[in-house]
């Protein structure tokens, strides 16, 4: 436990010390900030209007951005560590890979959920000193959007973690976290669509198809704290109402990107356990 205690301290110093974490906080104020300026307007789109306009349209860029992040930041990590010579060191020193890996993995969901937690708090206490009709719903939509989020951003932790101990270079972790990234954020819904258009299935299929993407997932988690009726899915949301409900929609939102992410997890560490640390 000190020994992973002290791998933590170093890993975030050094995810500390890269300025894509300052740049990334820069870029989610000026979201935040943008997106209160925008929703504060009396315009509205699909019936959101106010501050529920601005934790659905955040929550929606969060979901599409942050699983990119994610992966650009963690699937070069174990594979670096192996080509750089870090882990020949390790394997002198009094220490277990385990340790290593867990200090790595709470220094990167830090830097990594630190800034996603930031986002957040800046709308809720916008949404306090703003105020307004539904304050309290608003907190409460805030909270279930961060859950979902969080959830969205260990599954893809996860995922760049076991490609990076899987791929052989960095450049090649680098290309298929980009292939992945891609694949879950549009691919994905391009495949389903074009299914649809060919074959008519039921509103349960549909969900159950989309729902293993675990960023439609998260789309599906964020509409229900933000619209219970769910009546923007049109068919599929309508059943995903009356069927399911909005609690257990969201819980699957939460459960099923956490499990992702916590098999990838333990997986990429079977495999670091078992795999040459020397390139």
């Amino acid at each position: 436990m000190i020994r992973a205690a002290t791998f933590y301290r170093l890993e975030l110093v050094e995810s500390l010390r890269s300025r894509w974490l300052s740049i990334t906080a820069a870029i989610y104020a000026l979201v935040v900030f943008a997106f209160i300026w925008l929703g504060m307007r009396e315009s509205s789109v699909l019936g959101f209007t106010g501050l529920s306009r601005v934790v659905l349209h955040v929550a929606t860029a969060i979901v599409v951005a942050l699983p990119l992040l994610v992966l650009v930041s963690t699937s070069s990590i174990i594979v670096r560590a192996r080509t750089s010579g870090l882990f020949e060191l390790l394997l002198a020193q009094p220490c277990r890979r385990n340790d290593w890996f867990a200090g790595m993995l709470g220094a990167r969901l830090t830097t990594l959920l630190g800034p996603l937690v930031g986002v957040f708090l800046a709308i809720g206490l916008a949404t306090v000193f703003l105020g307004g009709e539904g304050e309290f719903s608003l907190v409460s939509t805030i909270v279930r959007c961060l859950a979902v989020s969080a959830a969205l951003l260990w599954a893809f932790l996860g995922i760049g973690l076991l490609i990076s101990a899987t791929a052989r270079t960095a450049e090649r972790a680098l290309a298929i976290s980009l292939l992945v990234w891609i694949s879950c954020s549009a691919l994905h819904d391009f495949a389903l669509m074009g299914l649809l258009l060919h074959t008519r299935l039921p509103p349960s299929t549909v969900f159950t198809l989309a729902a293993l993407n675990p960023i439609e997932a998260a789309r599906v988690g964020i509409l229900t704290s933000v619209d219970p009726e769910l009546s923007v899915l049109g068919p599929v949301g309508f059943w995903l109402a009356n069927h399911l409900g909005a609690g257990k929609a969201l819980f699957i939102a939460i459960a099923w990107p956490f499990t992702l992410g916590t098999m990838s997890m333990m997986w990429a560490s079977r495999k670091l356990r078992r795999s040459d640390l020397v390139a």
